[in-house]
């Protein structure tokens, strides 16, 4: 991505943010600016990893801080279900035409879209660079990768849905941690992490198509 692009991703982030601070004042939905932001950071951070002649130590503890937020990109797509809070439908299961709930549905769109395929470019772009740092041969070993990150984020995206465990709890006191990740393994979040991981797959392989059609043209 070029520096006119990042740029141009900062400005919209800033702008957003900004929207959302002054526009949603419904209380169910004042998790959208704090998540939202989360889910900046890690397109933010990967802007910065991979940088030619990069520090060895400086690209993983990157890499690291980018792994640990990542998930925040993802997981706004499961804030969609809180759509049901607006109770949507009339009486007779039909949507309702309502300016409030609409407004509110093109918002939550709006960051869930945003984060999560820009945030999908990073993880890409991520493990390129991992790749590349090992030197290792691209083609299935970045696909490899690739498919270890995407795994990873999908248990994030189980531990902050479900466990209720921000990133930056992890950062300030991980030992307390320790025991509840050790045990959360079961049949449902199995599921939870595949389906979150097809979902993942699914992006990728619609990003992968994009790109070979702009090498074609």
């Amino acid at each position: 991505m070029t520096n006119r692009k990042k740029w141009q991703v900062r400005l919209f982030f800033i702008v957003w943010l900004v929207f959302i601070k002054l526009f949603i004042k419904d209380s169910l939905f004042g998790f959208l600016l704090l998540n939202t932001f989360l889910g900046y950071i890690p397109i933010e951070l990967s802007f910065h990893i991979g940088k030619p002649k990069q520090n060895v130590i400086i690209f993983w503890l990157l890499t690291c801080a980018w792994l640990l937020f990542y998930p925040n990109a993802p997981y706004i797509l499961t804030d969609l279900l809180h759509l049901s809070w607006l109770h949507p439908n009339d009486i007779n299961g039909m949507l309702k035409l309502d300016g409030h709930i609409w407004f509110l549905y093109t918002c939550l769109l709006i960051s869930a879209l945003t984060c999560a395929f820009l945030g999908f470019w990073s993880l890409i772009h991520v493990a390129k660079a991992i790749t590349a740092k090992l030197h290792l041969q691209m083609g299935f070993t970045n696909m490899l990768v690739t498919f270890v990150l995407i795994f990873l984020s999908s248990v994030g995206l189980y531990i902050g849905r479900f466990l209720r465990v921000h990133t930056v709890y992890l950062i300030t006191n991980p030992k307390f941690y320790i025991h509840m990740f050790a045990n959360m393994w079961n049949r449902e979040m199995l599921i939870f992490v595949i389906l979150m991981t097809i979902i993942q797959l699914v992006i990728y392989w619609i990003y992968t198509i994009i790109q070979d059609n702009g090498s074609d043209a």
